[in-house]
C-alpha cells in the first residue's frame, strides 16, 4: 500500500531532478550562471529515454544533490524559494497537458532524436545543443498552457545564450516531470507523505554526500 501510494526512493528522485531543474533556470534568470555539472546531468537525462532506472536517468544520485537540497528546504519550509516552488507546480500541470497532445509529444521526441545526433558531433555541453534544445521547448512546450514564467534580472534575460540554457534546463525539468508520473509519482503525496518524503530525501542525500567526499 505504502509502495503505492506513499513515496519511495524513485518518486524522491524524480521529484528532486525537477526541482534541481527549476532551481537552475532560476539561477541563470538571476545572475547569468549557473552550477555546471548540475545542469550537464539535467541536459543529458533528457536524451536518456530508455534508461534502465531511475538512478540512471540522471547518472547517480550524487547528480541531483542540489535538487534534493531545495525539496528539503521546500519540505522544511525553513529557506523555502517561492518562485522555484511554483515554477516545480507549473512544470507539473504542463507535464499533464503535454499527455493531451500526442502530435505534439511525438514533435518533441522527434527533435530530442535530432538533438541527440548534434551531442555526437559538437559535445552535450556545447552551445549548438542548448540551442537546439531551447528552440526545441520554445517550438512546442510553450506553445502549451500554463506557461512556465522564469522572472529573474532583466539584464540577464535579455542574453539569448542565457535564455537558450533557461530554455534547456525547463526541457529537464519536464524531463524529470514526466518520469515523476511515470514511476507513481501525484502532486497529492507531497501533501500526505511530506515527512516520509523528506526523510527519504535527507537519507539520499547524506548516501550521495559521503560518496563523494
Amino acid at each position: 500500500m505504502l509502495e503505492t501510494f506513499g513515496m519511495n526512493e524513485e518518486r524522491v528522485l524524480a521529484l528532486a531532478g525537477l526541482f534541481q531543474a527549476c532551481a537552475l533556470a532560476q539561477q541563470l534568470a538571476n545572475d547569468g550562471r549557473c552550477d555546471d555539472a548540475a545542469m550537464q546531468a539535467g541536459v543529458a537525462s533528457v536524451f536518456r529515454i530508455d534508461a534502465p532506472s531511475v538512478v540512471a536517468v540522471y547518472d547517480g544520485v550524487s547528480n541531483l544533490r542540489l535538487g534534493l537540497r531545495k525539496l528539503i528546504a521546500q519540505l522544511d519550509e525553513s529557506d523555502r524559494d517561492m518562485s522555484i516552488t511554483r515554477m516545480v507546480v507549473t512544470v507539473m500541470r504542463l507535464e499533464r497537458s503535454l499527455t493531451g497532445r500526442p502530435e505534439l509529444l511525438e514533435t518533441l521526441q522527434q527533435g530530442i532524436l535530432a538533438a541527440q545526433r548534434q551531442v555526437e558531433h559538437f559535445g552535450q555541453d556545447s552551445s549548438q545543443v542548448n540551442g537546439r534544445l531551447a528552440e526545441l521547448y520554445a517550438s512546442t512546450l510553450s506553445t502549451l498552457r500554463p506557461r512556465v514564467m522564469v522572472s529573474g534580472n532583466p539584464q540577464q534575460l535579455q542574453q539569448p545564450a542565457v535564455v537558450e540554457k533557461v530554455r534547456a534546463n525547463l526541457l529537464a525539468a519536464v524531463r524529470s516531470a514526466v518520469l515523476w508520473r511515470q514511476v507513481g509519482g501525484r502532486q497529492w503525496q507531497l501533501l500526505l507523505h511530506r515527512r516520509q518524503c523528506g526523510m527519504l530525501a535527507r537519507g539520499l542525500l547524506t548516501g550521495a554526500t559521503l560518496d563523494n567526499r
